[in-house]
């Protein structure tokens, strides 16, 4: 088992002000505790975040969606949302973050690693098609799950699992009507950003392919990996996935101050292990991993650690 790590320092450089969660931090203890552990560090396969190529951006963002935030970046700082500020490097820690998802698309289907895990900042999966929103400025795998498809010919069908507390609303807009790529998301609800209940589906060709698992706050760990297991099994049954994407948002966790989940790092190291197990069934263990939430610095690098060291096989 090899595992792909693509990083880049500009993450510490998308400066988003004073007592802001999505911080620069978020970064530098995620890849200090994955250094700190060096039996783990010396197998992992390390990749420089490239950047995204304006096109891989654009099969997924709207050509204004992208200068607007390119105008906010070149006027020095400014709000997209309430919750989204970008600063003098935000657009390149944006592409950076696209890219790096798109480099460990590379690395799993060129043979050089069996799964891969991007570490980056801003998160994307809030980004919709023509706006920014919730931190978020492009929409990281979902650019990364466009590029698989249009890179490779064997990548048909993806299917994206998100496990972020919040409901992947960009993600979930960007596929809705499309049968080829399947999103599944379990979060806590009502939440922000208030999508993600049963009833959405899908539509047109793509009805039926999206899954919506909205949890409760305070729901039991043993509970929501009961019903995220379900969930793997129900779709599953009825679509083959060529590649598996995972939004790995750690704020579920039962200290992340953005959420009311109750998860701890061995569920997050068991969900893992769960969706490699489907990897390995359908689609010779291609899994790419990409960091969303997570917003406790006391506990993120350990729960991060863990992640990457199950996708490594501990």
């Amino acid at each position: 088992m090899t595992t792909s790590l693509a990083h880049h320092r500009i993450s510490v450089e998308h400066d988003t002000g004073a007592n802001h969660p999505e911080c620069p931090e978020r970064y530098t203890v995620a890849l200090d505790a994955l250094g700190q552990d060096a039996e783990l560090w010396e197998t992992l396969r390390l990749i420089e975040s490239p950047l995204a190529a304006r096109g891989d951006v654009l099969a997924c963002h709207t050509p204004q969606h992208y200068k607007r935030v390119e105008q906010a970046v070149d006027d020095g700082r400014g709000y997209l949302d309430a919750d989204t500020l970008v600063s003098l490097h935000s657009l390149e820690a944006a592409l950076r973050a696209a890219g790096g998802a798109c480099a460990c698309v590379d690395a799993v289907m060129k043979g050089e690693a069996t799964n891969a895990f991007s570490l980056a900042r801003p998160p994307g999966h809030h980004a919709t098609s023509e706006n920014a929103m919730g931190f978020c400025l492009f929409n990281s795998i979902a650019i990364a799950t466009r590029y698989a498809q249009q890179r490779f010919r064997e990548i048909e069908r993806v299917l994206i699992i998100d496990w972020d507390v919040h409901h992947g609303n960009g993600t979930q807009g960007i596929f809705y009507d499309d049968p080829s790529v399947f999103f599944f998301s379990i979060h806590q609800y009502p939440w922000y950003p208030g999508s993600g209940a049963r009833g959405e589906t899908g539509m047109g060709r793509g009805r039926g392919y999206t899954l919506n698992v909205p949890v409760r706050a305070g729901t039991f760990a043993q509970e929501y990996r009961r019903m995220f297991e379900a969930a793997l099994d129900e779709i599953t049954a009825r679509f083959t996935p060529d590649l598996v994407m995972i939004s790995a948002g750690f704020d579920a966790h039962r200290d992340d101050p953005l959420g009311q989940l109750l998860l701890e790092d061995t569920d997050f190291a068991q969900m893992t292990r769960t969706v490699k197990e489907l990897a390995a069934t359908h689609c010779e263990s291609r899994v790419v991993s990409c960091l969303e939430g997570g917003y406790n610095l006391d506990t993120l690098g350990g729960t991060i650690r863990t992640h990457v060291a199950a996708l490594n096989g501990s």
